[in-house]
């Protein structure tokens, strides 16, 4: 408004925005007689933006005897602070009554460690291992959350996902 913007045009032109890849692009996919929800996350992560996409997933709802899955990768450049502040989700998980938590990395690990065992799904070295593990346990009515910094390369798991399940028409 200050610069002289219309903003009727700039409000249609973010109605119609998307995502950008990495970035919480979702996307509806077949499963075997019903559909999964893929929220890809993968292009960064720290604590605040892991604990807002945690919130996100809580509030997504699965279909029947679907379940609520964060597949998480290290969060980089955190210092000496890393093993704590990723141990540090582990409230966030239980407190938003997640499902699974399949995880990638060292720095994932103190995560692992940290949270209740029955939420936990898989620990991985890298995201490779960890998307070989994690595909064949989705199931029908699931949604699926993919966070991880860039670094960690949760985009692997990612397409993993989408090449073992393809998009519903129109499912976006």
């Amino acid at each position: 408004k200050l610069a002289g913007a219309d903003l009727a045009r700039a409000a249609l032109a973010l109605a119609e925005a998307a995502p950008a890849k990495g970035r919480g692009v979702q996307e509806r996919l077949k499963g075997n007689a019903g559909e999964i929800l893929l929220i890809d996350e993968s292009y960064n992560a720290n604590p605040a933006s892991v604990a807002a996409a945690l919130g996100l997933l809580a509030q997504a709802k699965p279909g029947k005897n679907g379940r609520k899955i964060a597949a998480l990768g290290d969060m980089l450049e955190l210092g000496e602070f890393g093993p704590r502040l990723h141990a540090g989700l582990a409230k966030d998980i239980d407190e938003q009554l997640l499902d699974r938590l399949y995880a990638a990395g060292p720095l994932m690990a103190h995560l692992w460690a940290a949270v209740s065992p029955s939420r936990r799904g898989f620990h991985a070295e890298n995201s490779a291992e960890l998307a070989a593990r994690l595909v064949p346990e989705l199931r029908d009515g699931d949604v699926i959350m993919v966070k991880g910094s860039l670094g960690s390369k949760m985009a692997v798991v990612v397409e993993a996902i989408k090449n073992n399940f393809k998009p519903v028409a129109g499912g976006n």
